[in-house]
């Protein structure tokens, strides 16, 4: 795998659709947009070098000096359709700041690794992980993230749920929204155990009509006991059968009800 494909080189008709001004260095960023590459470890792999150590060099000498990267990870296969699946997040304020960011990154990598020979070598490791085959998504964010609290460790794991929107003739302006952000308000905020929470959906990449939302739990054993308690606070604050029947109804319309499950390992040390 070539080392630009790890970074998204935007093409001409995506930077189109941005109509997004603001610069790394205007005022503070926040997050807009998601990229996600979607890689597959190369299990025949001869190298001596250990996957984290090498991605943590690059991390530390580059991704993280980087201002235009707000955040980044990597995931890993826990419950996913492919056990050598490993993703890779960065975290951007807008369309511009990711073709940016693609520059100042080889610029870091000639700063990290002065001599040609040394970095040739290096970008050799890196990709000697991977398999050639990947895929690449860009998702905007959309409104009510509960920002991460907490502590990552190994045990960490992030449930990825992908809904698919309908598009209901009688849709009201905002109806979905204000649904939403009263589910998110009195359920999702009020859950102890969802330690982080991001809604997004598709901007650019194979299906128009995905939404995701990434749940951060501290461990496996969180999954049921999230649901359980999700439950709970649904019932609390839709306290009749006919006030959580109206809000099923008015919600649900919006979606075609076919949803994916996945589940990603959290490598903390891979993080900025």
């Amino acid at each position: 795998m070539k080392t630009t494909n790890r970074f998204f080189v935007i093409i001409t008709l995506a930077l189109l659709l941005c109509n997004t001004s603001i610069s790394a260095q205007d005022e503070p960023q926040e997050p807009q947009i998601y990229t996600v590459t979607t890689m597959h470890f190369n299990l025949d792999n001869d190298s001596d070098a250990k996957w984290v150590d090498v991605e943590k060099e690059y991390m530390d000498k580059v991704t993280k000096k980087n201002d235009y990267i707000l955040g980044a990870g990597f995931y890993t296969h826990y419950y996913t359709p492919n056990s050598t699946d490993v993703k890779y997040v960065q975290v951007f304020a807008n369309w511009e700041d990711i073709e940016k960011a693609n520059a100042r990154n080889a610029e870091l990598a000639k700063e990290a690794w002065p001599d040609e020979d040394a970095r040739t070598a290096f970008f050799k490791t890196q990709n000697s992980f991977y398999t050639p085959k990947h895929s690449d998504e860009i998702y905007s964010v959309v409104s009510g993230s509960k920002q991460f609290s907490g502590e990552l460790t190994d045990n960490s794991i992030v449930y990825l749920r992908t809904s698919h929107f309908a598009y209901p003739e009688d849709a009201a302006p905002n109806e979905l929204h204000d649904l939403r952000m009263e589910y998110i308000e009195n359920v999702i905020n009020k859950n102890e155990l969802i330690k982080g929470y991001y809604p997004h959906r598709h901007f650019w990449g194979h299906n128009s009509t995905e939404y995701l939302e990434a749940f951060f739990l501290d461990s496996m054993d969180d999954l049921d006991d999230m649901n359980r308690r999700n439950g709970e606070l649904f019932r609390e604050h839709w306290t009749t059968d006919e006030s959580r029947k109206a809000f099923g109804e008015s919600f649900s319309k919006y979606f075609t009800g076919v949803h994916g499950d996945e589940i990603l390992s959290i490598v903390p040390e891979l993080r900025k």
